[in-house]
């Protein structure tokens, strides 16, 4: 990837200003580390590439990860622990899972919960069946990931622990909303269209400070804790998705404000930072949205199934452009039929399966064999093969048969980046020994976080405000508990 290039403090003939934290970035990682940080009684400045405060987060759904028993879990009925959280975040984010900090997140949501009311973030203790996402209404929790379907469902006692701010539909701009009016009531200094644009280190490595560029003017700015990186991910560098993560190149939306550039991970690079995960990223596939047609079945370029259609549209994102190369196809039959939430194409239309078949390009006998297989179980409401929910399985046998199309180049594939920075559990950025750069912190987009390879909705702004606080103690010099 291409690096920015650090500054050493015996080039730097005087610095312009001081201060004890410096926060690059303000969406909600940036944010909750400004807080920390300035409730540490650190003189902390926050600098914003924009001319206000939101970034990526603000233009999320807003829902936010959290479990373990928090007070809407426990008001809308369900029962939840840190330990069956652990569990289904352990088997669910990928492999290589970051075991410590899993642990720190899930022991510390329901106390981390409390910390997002106490910025003034309103929600409602009611619960909303029937999306993956941020729901149509102002209820403030639901299911946001693959909690309750095959194989998690056997791992860990289901819960939802999607929780979203009172508001109706996407709502991360009322989070960011209430979390930059808190960072505006704190002590913190906030500076808006400004950028940092290089790292100054010393002779040891220690990050001592960093130029920053407003409207032209350069200036450099001594910082006698630490930096706080919390820029965003790569999404919208072409050369790094080029090479760490190309198959995300045929991805019609990339989630991401223009920040999102991998101007973060370049600055920690340039001191010495090592990078993980950098081939991780989310994809949604939000085709099985009304529920309702998840009672179909999603097929690959053979004809075949590949997963469990019940499934959080993430994880059908994940199968179906990492491992089947964004060639699927949802395929339904009259009686399943519902109209799509989401703009999607109807790839083909047959009165019997084997004109579908061939409507859609498939092997010879491939789509009839998987749905003559599928049916057979289907009649007693099974799923040998993938363990759908019995609710969401029916034959497939009422004509006309259509296919909705699934592909990258005709459907809706929703990508952002999941690798950055490696940091530890307090948000020290690392090399590739695992020594901690002195003076350097990260939280958010910017790092590796909980999420290394699959996703449930919620997860960047919870780990992000999560650890994004506890890299904001860290770098005051206090490391008490989350």
């Amino acid at each position: 990837m291409a690096t920015s290039d650090a500054r050493d403090v015996r080039d730097v003939e005087r610095f312009d200003l001081e201060t004890d934290v410096l926060v690059v970035g303000l969406g909600a990682a940036g944010a909750a580390a400004a807080l920390e940080a300035a409730a540490c009684g650190s003189e902390t400045l926050v600098v914003e590439r924009a001319s206000g405060g939101g970034g990526t987060s603000a233009l999320s759904g807003g829902v936010i990860y959290l479990g373990g028993g928090t007070p809407i879990q426990k008001a809308c009925g369900f029962d939840d622990s840190p330990d069956e959280m652990f569990k289904y975040l352990m088997a669910c984010v990928g492999e290589d899972p970051d075991e410590e900090k899993i642990r720190h997140y899930c022991d510390g949501s329901v106390d981390h919960f409390h910390w997002i009311v106490e910025q003034g973030v309103p929600f409602k203790e009611s619960f909303y069946y029937g999306t993956s996402g941020e729901p149509p209404t102002d209820d403030g929790l639901v299911w946001s990931g693959n909690e309750r379907v095959y194989p998690f469902n056997e791992i860990a006692v289901p819960a939802p622990r999607g929780h979203v701010p009172q508001g109706n539909d996407a709502v991360g701009h009322l989070l960011m909303r209430f979390l930059v009016k808190a960072v505006e009531r704190s002590p913190a200094t906030l500076r808006t269209d400004t950028r940092c644009t290089s790292l100054v280190a010393d002779a040891s490595g220690q990050v001592v400070g960093a130029v920053l560029r407003t409207f032209g003017n350069e200036e450099t700015v001594r910082v006698r804790r630490g930096v706080i990186l919390t820029t965003g991910g790569f999404i919208n560098d072409r050369e790094m998705i080029r090479k760490h993560c190309p198959k995300i190149a045929a991805c019609q939306l990339r989630v991401g404000s223009e920040g999102d550039d991998g101007s973060g991970v370049r600055l920690g690079v340039s001191v010495g930072a090592n990078t993980i995960h950098m081939d991780a990223a989310s994809i949604s596939l939000p085709v099985t949205e009304p529920w309702g047609l998840k009672r179909g079945v999603l097929v690959n370029g053979l004809g075949q199934r590949f997963i469990n259609e019940d499934a959080y549209y993430g994880r059908l994102g994940e199968y179906a452009l990492f491992r089947h190369d964004g060639r699927a196809w949802l395929i339904v039959d009259d009686a399943c039929f519902e109209q799509p939430t989401y703009p999607r194409e109807i790839a083909a239309v047959g009165e019997s399966v084997a004109e579908l078949e061939s409507a859609l390009g498939l092997p010879d006998g491939s789509l009839e064999s998987t749905l003559a297989l599928y049916n057979r179980h289907a009649e007693e409401g099974r799923d040998p093969l993938f363990q759908k929910l019995s609710s969401y399985v029916q034959p497939l046998a009422t004509p006309p048969f259509g296919a909705l199309d699934c592909t990258t180049g005709n459907s809706l594939y929703a990508a952002f980046t999941l690798g950055g920075l490696e940091v530890d559990v307090d948000g020290r950025v690392l090399t590739a020994s695992g020594d901690a750069i002195p003076g350097l912190y990260g939280a958010g987009r910017a790092t590796s976080g909980v999420s290394v390879g699959g996703y449930s909705s919620g997860l960047s702004l919870g780990d992000g405000t999560f650890f994004g606080r506890r890299a904001g103690r860290a770098a005051s010099g206090r490391q008490r508990g989350a």
